[in-house]
């Protein structure tokens, strides 16, 4: 690829890694409606698994139907599929979008913008997110939690990044199997490399997604993924990528104490048993009221944090054992390449190679 010539529009393409979610059909809308000028081509990385390798089930808008590209990804989790999307292009940008996203007004001309402002040094450009949050009642811990993306850093639900950066690094880290880190990952690995990280100017929407009930236990995998981040970029990664730390340590005494009272009653300390039963049920209790405080003291939130609260300690610290027990893959584990570009409609490429499923789009997020 030929390099860009001052004052030159940057040329760009679009990846988005995709389920086949329904809300992928509103942010092709989205992106229809932001208008000219029009991306070179907008690839859509199906990540199903192959038993699901059916077209994707996406009505793309008429205005976008030429420069759409559907390629099959390999199930290995959103690092992946964004690897197979850039490897896919030859754009001198490849501005990342999660499939549940809504592109802001003139999107794509306040992108350009930013791109060509961006100095060489500039790997990456970051967009301006905003959560939605109702108007007539307190946002939920679910809410609140996405409501933490307006604040992250690097996010890739709006980011873009320079083909040159991406070469240089090798591109997302693929041993980050969930949406979560595998950003910040990348990001700090740029900065050690002396690119330059800015925000631009465009803007993007992050509805909240549905939910059910259990989505805060099932974050806590990502306290594994903190493990590895702390393996690869030393224990001052959190304040480098301006990151919340959590309640790990109170997590995990809380949950010792649990143990060890049980222990105790097993053995017959009943007096020691209690005691620490008392402690599990102080701390317990301590993070129920925290959660519950800022509202909707609804009957369904209220027992949705009376449900969930006792089992997030236990399942932090189960998947940070897990992280520091399991044996570290080897740096620059194997990126998948990308697979032959299918220009056209959703769903016209070929069989997957795996079989893992990942969840894509709203950063996981722990309590």
């Amino acid at each position: 690829m030929s390099a860009r010539h001052p004052g030159s529009t940057p040329q760009f393409a679009v990846v988005v890694p995709t389920l086949g979610r329904p809300s992928l059909a509103g942010t092709l809308r989205a992106l229809a409606e932001a208008g000219r000028p029009r991306p070179s081509r907008i690839v859509l990385v199906d990540d199903r698994p192959a038993r699901e390798c059916g077209p994707l089930p996406v009505e793309v808008p008429e205005e976008l139907a030429p420069l759409v590209e559907v390629v099959p990804g390999a199930a290995a989790g959103p690092a992946a599929a964004r690897n197979v999307g850039w490897r896919a292009v030859e754009e001198e940008w490849i501005a990342f979008l999660d499939d549940d996203v809504l592109p802001g007004e003139r999107w794509t001309q306040r992108l350009v913008a930013d791109l060509t402002a961006a100095g060489q040094d500039t790997a990456g450009s970051q967009g301006r997110i905003t959560v939605p949050l109702p108007e007539h009642r307190a946002p939920t811990d679910w809410e609140r939690n996405t409501a933490g993306l307006a604040e992250a850093r690097w996010i890739t639900a709006d980011m873009a990044y320079r083909r040159a950066a991406l070469e240089a690094v090798g591109g997302f880290d693929e041993r980050f199997r969930r949406a979560f880190r595998e950003d910040a990952d990348l990001a700090l690995r740029l900065l050690d490399a002396g690119w330059r990280l800015v925000e631009g100017e465009r803007h993007t929407v992050h509805p909240v997604r549905p939910a059910d009930r259990w989505v805060s236990v099932r974050a806590q995998r990502g306290n594994a993924d903190d493990v590895l981040m702390n393996r690869i970029h030393g224990p001052g990664w959190w304040r480098r990528a301006g990151a919340d730390r959590g309640r790990l340590p109170r997590h995990a005494a809380v949950t010792a104490a649990a143990g060890a009272a049980l222990a105790g009653l097993a053995a017959g300390h009943r007096r020691t048993a209690a005691v620490l039963g008392g402690l599990w049920l102080l701390g317990t209790g301590e993070f129920l009221r925290a959660r519950l405080r800022p509202g909707p003291r609804t009957l369904d939130e209220s027992l949705t944090m009376l449900l969930t609260s006792p089992l997030i300690p236990p399942a932090a610290t189960f998947h940070w054992a897990r992280g520091r027990l399991r044996p570290v893959p080897e740096e620059g584990a194997p990126n998948i390449r990308s697979a032959p570009r299918t220009r056209g409609a959703p769903g016209s490429h070929g069989a997957r190679t795996a079989q893992q499923s990942y969840s894509t789009g709203s950063r996981e997020v722990r309590a």
